[in-house]
Formats: C-alpha cells, structure tokens, sequence
C-alpha cells in the first residue's frame, strides 16, 4: 500500500530554501518549502511579485539548486547534481511551457517539437521520433500546421507548439510559466483549454500564473507569501 503510494509521486520537495547572497545583502527568497505533487495533479502557484514563484519553479525546472532541502523527481534524489545531470535530468522528465514560447524561427513546427527528442539520452530512431511527434501534435490540434514555421502561426498556436513540444518527451511533469502572459484573452482561454485536457487524460502541471481566473482552473491552488507557502490544501487527489 505504502509502495503504490510513493509510485504515484511524481514531485517531492522537503525542506527547501533558497538563498541569494551578495557580499552586503542575504536574501531569504524560499524559506522551508513542502511540497508534494502527484501524478495526475493540475497545480497552481501564485502570489505578488516577489513572493518566489519564478524562484520555486526554476528550482522545480532543475534551473538553479536549492540552497538546503531535498527534493526528489519520480523517486530520484536531484537535490545535488551537477550542471550535466541536471540538463539531462531536465530534458527527459520536465517539460517547460513559458510565455515567450521560445521557439526556433527557422525551424518548422515538427522540426521545433522533434528537438527535444533528437538530444534525448535514449537517442529514438526516425520513425519512433515522427509518431511521437506527430501524436503530440494531435493533442492540441496542430497536425496541419506542421511544416509552418513558427512565424506563420498566430500566438495561440504557437503556444500549442510550445505545449507539444514540452509533451514530447513524455516527461514527469509540465512547468508552465504565465502561458496566457503574451496572448490575448480568447486565444488565452483556448490554452488553458489545452492544459485543462491535458491535465484530464493524467498529465501532471504545475503552473505558476498571475491571473486568478486561471489559478482557480488548477485543481490545486498554492499561494505564495514572502517566500513561504501560505495555504496548503491537501495535494492528495481522491480515488
């Protein structure tokens, strides 16, 4: 019982602070963070600027280290590693979805989602690369736009690129930063839409947003205050 359990955490941090230090100034940005996530959550953070959302979820991304604590991706302790594993930690369990899509221009949009598996330490053949390419893309509807270049794609689709491309690699979880942040509101909704059916078919998100509408959408609300969580409702999802 305990092990089915443990098999179904997908993220556990214990105890984590983060620290930024100068030679005049300490800065206390996480301070004693828990925090755990389960396969199948939709979790939202949010809170004022300069409470550590971008801090936590740079953390959570393998992004920067944690100054104290430990915490554990799919059972693995990644509390320590160095700048190489953590890149090939990142890349094959943690798929980024950020506001400014951060896609390449001169590649096409299979192109630009196939990336991540073309540097994947299982190094897949062609062929496992096009199904899963083209699978992902099915997801957030795109399949017809995949020789388009980005820049031949409203924002909204290029978000869905973003999203398929994060989903390529079948990762733990999803990190979404602000996705709405460069969209307008319909094609925001329409996002969100996404990740909401994403998170329904067992795709863990965790998402930081500044938007309450959006927030209130996770089916787990996390709201930071100074560095410190402020509510923890149970992260345990009912049977």
């Amino acid at each position: 019982m305990n092990q089915n359990k443990n098999n179904n955490i997908a993220i556990k941090m214990s105890n984590i602070s983060k620290i930024f230090e100068t030679q005049a100034l300490e800065t206390h940005a996480l301070t004693d963070i828990n925090l755990t996530i389960n396969k199948g959550d939709y979790i939202s953070i949010s809170g004022p600027s300069g409470c550590g959302k971008s801090t936590l979820l740079s953390l959570l991304g393998l992004l920067d280290m944690p100054t104290s604590g430990t915490y554990f991706i799919e059972g693995e302790d990644v509390s320590q590693l160095s700048l190489d594993q953590a890149a090939e930690t990142r890349n094959s369990k943690i798929g980024f979805i950020f506001q400014s899509f951060n896609l390449i221009d001169e590649l096409s949009v299979f192109d630009n989602v196939a990336l991540p598996l073309r540097y994947h330490r299982n190094k897949p053949n062609v062929e496992t690369i096009k199904n899963r390419v083209n699978e992902c893309l099915a997801q957030v509807s795109m399949t017809h736009r995949t020789s388009h270049k980005p820049n031949q794609l409203s924002g909204g689709q290029q978000q869905r690129i973003a999203i398929a491309r994060a989903l390529v690699t079948n990762p733990a979880i999803l990190l979404v930063d602000e996705p709405t942040g460069n969209l307008d509101s319909k094609s925001g909704d329409q996002v969100m839409d996404v990740l909401a059916q994403l998170n329904e078919n067992g795709t863990t998100i965790c998402m930081v947003t500044h938007d309450p509408r959006y927030a209130d959408m996770a089916k787990i609300q996390l709201k930071l205050l100074d560095g410190a969580i402020l509510t923890v409702p149970s992260l345990q999802i009912a049977n």
